[in-house]
């Protein structure tokens, strides 16, 4: 007799589409039991590789609890926009402004992106000049209206942009973020009379002040938005019959929106993949007690860096996304193309590592499917640390002969065996990543000394041996799925919204009580979002914060309030902004008036688990290798008879002195000699490196 359906197991699902793999991973919601899988991403229809996935992973479930698993939720971080964006595969997009302002974009900041290079290229607007229209209409600096919107010029614009072909639509107008009255009334009319046109306007996805940043950032929304939409539209109707609950996206920030969300506005997944890495690093931190990390994912196309401190990421206010600024709040993550797929090769008689990928299709050498590139896998294969034969516990399968081949033919144009040029791919990959943590660390005033590195994706724990030694880092922590992390974050993290209002003032002991009514309107758009979405009161949360700069600054620091409701007094505020500058730039300018330029408030949802995701039972085990292979120390270039462990046979607390090798399905993990590894109560790899 089947089991009743309120008995059955309730999951979790999180998807996370990368360049070589897609990860998915289950959470039982009573036991906090993960289930875990991998298949290969499909860059042509990443929807393809995601759907994929979850139909794995659903037939694993009903294996295991013998009838039709319950999916309460369904997680997805995305690459579909960044992808996008970078191969310029946007809709073809209009953009209507105030008269006299059609080419903000063009003008931007009016400086040179490299200051000393010549040859600086800065990339084409993603709306082309003509495609570029303006209306009559005026509102001034303190939200009054000087010229009313000629909605006669609106409609006259109708048949231009019908004729044009475009399918997007951005509209920024000046000071629409003071009043977003004429933009609101522009986007009603384009929305009846063009109703197939994606249409977005500043004051809804960035109601901030600075024209060019909030110009930009609703065009790229425009832009991606035609994609966005079907991608979602496409995904909820493939997996409509195993997910009855809606889908969740990540977004830059590290928390989750609705899809339809989403869809709508596409610009706040533009880092979606990488930022849910960092929250279930986050998850893991918590756990173990490591407040302060440097968050590394090396996958198979880059590798992406972070800080965690004081058991919180580091956001930003704004990135510059391939040559375009996005001015919506995100995890501050630092990306290099050095990756498990990073070709190789003799660039003018020196050996370059990335940022080109062989990707998933045909991927590194080692997999058989047609590239002839060496890759940074390869180098691994070749040197003996990766498995020989398989990947994926024998569902991947590796020629390490085709590997060193490539190689070899590689090495000899630098007059090279391949054994020497096996070990520069990973010297220099190696040097790629190490100056990616300096700048997320010593460029910032941070000594790395002072964190553990935090490894994962299938990449990471190949490699973070090496970094860590070259930065002096005297601890790795290897979580217990690395190569699927950035699935499990989806799973540990919760909604999230972010609210901002400009408010350009002096800050004086009478413009700190006006703050207050400041924050009390965004609680209240808080929390009917949080109404909106359905978050239960108990898990709902708001932190506030403001922006705040020295007077005739060019850029403002953002500082946090203890509380929502903008309770701190005129000394306090100061005293605050005083820390963050001297923490950012080392210094404060003494007696110097200090200006408000927005207030913030961060909605964001508590998740809570009758067991800590992730928790294992104490597992009993052999020490004892699953058996030796020959591997060549990049560093003496000879050759060791290395142990090799399967992480799934060892038992909890053990330590093992390197130089070897530790195997589980999403990864491997690579021990250099004088390091020691030990695996912790929550199935963790902790490597000492002193």
């Amino acid at each position: 007799m089947s089991q009743a359906i309120d008995d059955l197991p309730a999951f979790r699902i999180g998807v996370d589409s990368g360049g070589t793999f897609t990860d998915v991973c289950a959470l039982d919601e009573k036991t906090g039991a993960l289930t875990v899988w991998k298949v290969s991403s499909t860059p042509t229809d990443p929807s393809t590789g995601i759907v994929d996935a979850a139909r794995s992973m659903y037939s694993l479930l009903a294996q295991n609890v013998g009838a039709k698993p319950k999916v309460t939720f369904f997680g997805h971080g995305t690459t579909v926009a960044t992808n996008a964006l970078i191969e310029r595969r946007g809709a073809p997009t209009a953009l209507i402004t105030t008269a006299g302002f059609r080419d903000v974009l063009e003008i931007a900041r009016q400086r040179r992106p490299e200051l000393y290079n010549l040859q600086t290229m800065r990339p084409a607007p993603l709306v082309p000049r003509d495609l570029r229209f303006e209306v009559r209409e005026r509102v001034q600096y303190d939200g009054s209206v000087l010229t009313p919107l000629a909605e006669e010029d609106v409609r006259g614009l109708i048949p231009a942009l019908r004729k044009s072909g475009v399918r997007a639509i951005a509209i920024s107008f000046l000071f629409s973020f003071l009043n977003p009255a004429h933009e609101r009334r522009v986007k009603a009319i384009l929305e009846s009379e063009l109703p197939d046109v994606f249409v977005s306007a500043s004051s809804d996805i960035v109601p901030e002040f600075r024209e060019y940043e909030r110009t930009s950032t609703v065009a790229m929304n425009s832009y991606l938005g035609p994609l966005m939409r079907n991608y979602i539209d496409r995904l909820q109707g493939q997996l409509r019959d195993i997910v009855p609950s809606r889908i969740m996206i990540t977004q830059s920030n590290g928390g989750l929106i609705g899809a339809n969300v989403a869809a709508t506005q596409p610009v706040r997944t533009v880092l979606s993949g990488p930022s849910a890495g960092v929250m279930g690093a986050l998850e893991v931190a918590r756990r173990i007690d490591r407040g302060n990390l440097i968050t590394f994912d090396m996958g198979g196309t880059s590798a992406d860096v972070s800080v965690i401190s004081d058991f919180a990421p580091r956001y930003k206010p704004m990135a510059n996304v391939d040559g375009f600024p996005i001015k919506i709040p995100m995890i501050d993550i630092h990306a290099v193309g050095a990756g498990g797929g990073s070709i190789a090769r003799d660039d003018h008689g020196l050996m370059k590592v990335g940022p080109h990928s062989a990707g998933a299709n045909p991927g590194p050498v080692c997999y058989g499917l047609g590239n002839t590139e060496p890759t940074v896998t390869d180098a691994n294969v070749a040197l003996g640390i990766l498995n020989q034969s398989h990947l994926l516990n024998g569902r991947m399968k590796i020629d390490a002969d085709a590997a060193r081949a490539a190689i070899a033919r590689l090495g000899a144009r630098f007059g090279l065996g391949w054994e020497r040029a096996a070990a520069g791919i990973l010297q220099v990959v190696t040097a790629n990543m190490v100056n990616a943590i300096r700048a997320m660390t010593v460029e910032r005033g941070l000594d790395p000394r002072d964190f553990s590195l935090f490894s994962f994706g299938g990449a990471g724990p190949l490699h973070s041996g090496y970094l860590a030694r070259e930065l002096e880092i005297a601890e790795i922590v290897i979580p217990a799925y690395p190569g699927i992390l950035c699935a499990i974050g989806l799973l540990t993290s919760g909604m999230r919204m972010d609210f901002v209002r400009t408010h350009y003032q002096a800050l004086t002991p009478a413009s700190v009580a006006d703050l207050r009514r400041q924050f009390a309107e965004l609680a209240d758009l808080a929390n009917g979002w949080f109404a909106e979405e359905g978050v239960p009161a108990e898990q709902r949360n708001i932190k506030a914060a403001i922006d705040l700069r020295y007077a005739g600054q060019a850029y403002e620091l953002t500082v946090p309030l203890r509380d929502a409701t903008g309770t701190a007094s005129h000394d306090e505020l100061v005293a605050a902004f005083v820390t963050a500058h001297r923490d950012r730039y080392g210094y404060v300018v003494e007696n110097e008036k200090i200006q408000i330029t927005a207030v913030r408030a961060e909605a964001f949802e508590t998740l809570r688990f009758e067991h800590d995701p992730g928790t294992k039972p104490a597992r009993k085990g052999a020490d004892a290798p699953t058996g030796y292979r020959e591997i060549l120390d990049i560093d003496d270039m000879k050759s060791y008879r290395t142990p090799v462990y399967a992480k799934a046979d060892l038992p909890q607390e053990i330590e093992i002195a390197g130089p070897c090798v530790i195997e589980q399905m999403d990864t491997t993990i690579h021990i250099l000699r004088g390091q020691r590894a030990t695996v912790d109560r929550h199935d963790n790899v902790i490597v000492t490196t002193g």
